[in-house]
């Protein structure tokens, strides 16, 4: 018997950042995300010798070792391991479990797609396959996030573990006590097809460590950083805008909205830019974007430009020198999916 999952990626389009703690816990978080056909891949096979093998296809690496209820954290595949240990202690009496998992990624690490998220997500949905788990969509969404966030204290937000669940195009609300709210959008299919045409997805080439990124931002919610909090109330407005924009298919706003997150979203944290990621933004802009921005916290990874009428054809021939790459993608419709396999 073979279990798999598949977990959809996303593209954070407005709000990005007040859906980290403990701006969200104080203010309340607003994020407007949308999955796309880029995925994190988990494949159980179960086994009765009593080992674990965990193997990272993307990473290239691979370990194997002796089941037992709990392995340890040591810096190895630990999203995996993080996983194992809470299924068995919440959902298995603490009895060890058996097998080989395989894991894969379309994005790397870093690239601000929420692939680390997304792939706890695919792997908490093979287990729940495998064992029949009674977990709904919340239910998985959240205990991704105490895995991730709580477990094995990994810097970051909310939104990505829920998009990866839910699928589709959602407005997240987020609050005090861990407390999410997902609203799914009900948009027409031309307006998804006219935005996904005009919307460029490009690679820089670079991953970054977000978790730096987000602790800075952090610390200046802590510490009162008039400036950074101003910029995370104006992402949160965004993220309004933008949700009424697409809903009323004013597309023609989409890239001033981006533009405007963009230039708040530099005053959270000094790293979230640099002159390289500056320079590739200018140029996008006199090609013919009307906006654009980072996906995820910041720093490097992917970058999106709204690009109206024709004007991607120009703006992806100007980018051409900085040496990154475009991707194709389609939105989706569809979060986290999970079958059997003989």
């Amino acid at each position: 018997m073979i279990i798999r999952s598949v977990a959809p990626l996303r593209l954070g389009l407005a709000g990005g950042g007040t859906d980290v703690s403990p701006y969200c816990d104080i203010y309340g978080g607003a994020v407007l995300n949308a999955t796309i056909s880029l995925y994190a891949y988990a494949t159980i096979e179960p086994r009765n010798d009593g080992k674990i093998e965990i193997i990272s296809v993307d990473r290239n690496e691979s370990m194997i070792m002796d089941s037992k209820p709990e392995l340890e954290i040591d810096g190895k595949l630990d999203l995996i391991k993080g996983v194992y240990n809470r299924i068995v202690k919440d959902f298995n009496k603490g009895e060890p479990l058996s097998f080989t998992i395989y894991t894969y990624a379309d994005a790397p690490p870093g690239s601000g797609l929420g692939t680390s998220s997304t792939l706890v997500v695919a792997v908490i949905g093979a287990f729940a396959e495998w064992l029949k788990l009674p977990l709904g969509e919340y239910d998985i969404a959240h205990l991704a996030f105490e895995i991730e966030r709580i477990d094995l204290k990994q810097t970051g937000g909310k939104q990505d573990q829920y998009a990866a669940t839910f699928g589709g195009f959602n407005f997240m609300e987020f609050y005090d006590n861990h407390k999410v709210i997902v609203n799914p959008l009900r948009i027409k299919q031309e307006i998804i097809d006219e935005l996904q045409h005009n919307l460029v997805l490009y690679y820089t080439g670079t991953s970054r460590l977000s978790s730096k990124i987000i602790e800075a931002q952090v610390k200046s919610v802590k510490t009162g950083k008039k400036e950074s909090v101003e910029a995370m109330h104006k992402l949160k407005e965004q993220a309004i805008l933008m949700k009424e924009a697409i809903l009323k298919g004013k597309l023609d706003d989409v890239g001033e909205i981006l533009h405007f997150g963009w230039e708040h979203k530099k005053k959270m944290a000094e790293s979230i830019t640099n002159p390289v990621i500056d320079e590739i933004y200018e140029t996008a802009l006199k090609a013919g974007a009307t906006g654009g921005k980072i996906s995820g916290a910041g720093g490097g990874g992917f970058m999106m430009f709204y690009c109206p009428k024709n004007t991607k054809y120009k703006v992806i021939e100007a980018l051409k020198k900085f040496g990154g790459e475009f991707r194709r993608y389609q939105f989706t419709k569809y979060g986290v999916k999970t079958w059997r396999a003989s």
